[in-house]
């Protein structure tokens, strides 16, 4: 039963931990630009003028 005092607080926290960091990263704009991230993939960079040939 002791056990279950320690976990479930400590549990709670990383929870309340997890949304704080969550939402400081929702204000920062980090979920902003999702269809720019997803286009970047497709980009070859290798088939730029004045790259020379490995």
């Amino acid at each position: 039963m002791t056990g279950l005092a320690i976990l479930i607080p400590i549990a709670l926290g990383m929870g309340l931990l997890g949304l704080a960091a969550f939402t400081w990263a929702l204000r920062r704009g980090q979920f902003t630009d999702l269809d720019g991230a997803a286009a970047r993939i497709l980009i070859d960079d290798d088939d730029r003028p004045g790259d020379l040939p490995a």
